[in-house]
């Protein structure tokens, strides 16, 4: 048999497996190793897990191992690879075993950031990105623990923090930065400390850790922070990930921006033969500056999982490639309790560090026709070139139903839009859902005369 074989069973992985192995003919085997004993599962699930909304892990699995072995994938759980070795084209695993390929599919994904601190490899340190991470928090929580710190206030230390608040748990997040969750302007960031403090949260900024402190048990029992020591019986670090590649860059295969796997549009790993990689382990392409960066989200893994099912069976099978994936404008949504954040493209300074010339606005507004009962306020920020005109980015920051309001603003992004272009478009209107100018457009008519004056 011809093998494909595929490291890592999540998003990328497995989307790349199962397509596969609906297009190949039997006489082509397809063989996946996983690590650890979920597969296709939700990793942004977790915080919502940790805060009850989630009842239990098999919930945030949208396809068992089980449902994939039916499928007819080869899915081998709690084996990890250890070792690639390209020149005699075989995979080596935690049990010894050498694996023979014919096509080799890295997805590997990403692993949290653990700084050199003393303490952290204590008992109640803990990272949050698999649904084993994400048990060991549910488990920690069983002990009843009266004061838990988060550090780190993006996208993963931000949700902790509001699951630990619906717990009723006393909480502090420690951030380095100025204000918390950095990707968006500060002016905005503001906005999100004010709604952290108002829940009850002892946010400290501009703060660093300087370590743990450990009880005679090797549990934590405090972190160190700028010399003071903050109790703590659980510790949870949000400080981002970095693309899980060290197997890959071990067997030479090209690495770049925070380790990610070199690859081109069709996901194929660059100067490796028949060689792909995709998901969090890889870096990708920004579409408006054209430049590398590493992106983990689910919704690039899988997209680009399915480039590879696409371009591999295009190559097996001798049929023409018909998909590739072109970089991301970076989009993102999250919330803090009944506030929500959301961006896509360039803040302020990316788009200077790009070489662009932003002109930035601010404006209030809100998320229907100020005349109908209870409308939701909303902070919209864009940036735009000044000399093309050209829409950079979009933020915004509101009540219920505000994040989305995004997602026109990608679209705009990716279709290299003005602007003008945008106080054009065709939205939606009616008075339960938008002034009759959408918040996004209110946004870009400000940027309009903001480069016209």
């Amino acid at each position: 048999m011809t093998r494909v074989l595929v490291i890592g069973g999540d998003a990328a992985g497995m989307s790349a497996a199962a397509a596969l192995r609906r297009r190949l003919p039997d006489a082509y085997e397809v063989v996946v190793l996983e690590r650890d004993a979920w597969t296709s599962y939700s990793a942004c699930g977790i915080p919502y897990w940790v805060a009850g909304d989630v009842a239990e892990a098999d919930d945030l699995v949208a396809r068992s191992p089980e449902q994939h072995r039916k499928n007819g994938i080869d899915l081998r759980t709690g084996t990890a690879a250890v070792a690639i070795d390209l020149e005699a084209r075989e995979v080596e695993t935690d049990a010894g075993e050498r694996l023979a390929f014919d096509v080799l599919i890295v997805a590997t994904g990403a692993e949290p950031l653990r700084p050199d601190l003393p303490g952290i490899d204590g008992e109640g340190v803990l990272g949050v990105q698999s649904l084993g991470d994400g048990q060991a928090v549910i488990d920690a929580l069983e002990q009843k623990p009266k004061n838990v710190v988060v550090v780190g206030s993006g996208y993963v230390g931000l949700e902790m923090a509001e699951a630990f608040v619906a717990r009723g748990i006393g909480t502090t997040v420690v951030e380095k930065a100025p204000v918390p969750l950095s990707i968006i302007e500060p002016s905005l960031g503001e906005k999100v400390a004010e709604a952290m403090r108002g829940r009850g949260i002892e946010l400290l900024t501009d703060a660093a850790v300087e370590g743990f402190e450990l009880d005679d048990d090797g549990h934590v029992r405090g972190v160190v922070v700028d010399g003071e020591t903050i109790p703590a019986d659980l510790v949870v670090l949000g400080l981002g990930v970095r693309a899980r590649s060290d197997l890959a860059a071990a067997a030479g295969l090209p690495t770049g921006v925070k380790g990610g796997i070199v690859t081109d549009a069709r996901q194929r790993v660059a100067g490796a033969d028949r060689v792909w990689a995709a998901g969090d382990c890889v870096e990708t392409r920004d579409r408006t500056t054209d430049l590398p960066i590493h992106l983990p989200l689910g919704t690039h893994a899988n997209k680009q999982g399915m480039v590879v099912a696409d371009d591999v069976a295009a190559t097996l099978l001798g049929e023409p490639n018909r998909l590739t994936f072109p970089g991301v404008v970076q989009t993102a949504i999250t919330k803090f309790c009944a506030l929500e954040i959301s961006r896509t493209g360039l803040g302020e300074q990316q788009a200077k560090d790009a070489a662009f010339d932003p002109v930035v606005v601010s404006i209030q507004t809100s998320d229907r026709a100020g005349y109908m009962p209870e409308p939701g306020e909303m902070t919209v920020l864009l940036v735009a070139d000044r000399q093309t005109r050209r829409l950079l980015g979009v933020q915004v920051v509101g009540s219920e139903n505000a994040g989305l309001r995004v997602d026109a603003a990608a679209t705009a992004i990716t279709a290299g839009m003005t602007v003008d272009d945008v106080v054009m478009l065709d939205l939606a209107y009616a008075p339960p859902f938008a002034s009759v100018w959408s918040p996004i457009q209110v946004a870009a008519r400000a940027a309009v005369k903001a480069l016209d004056s």
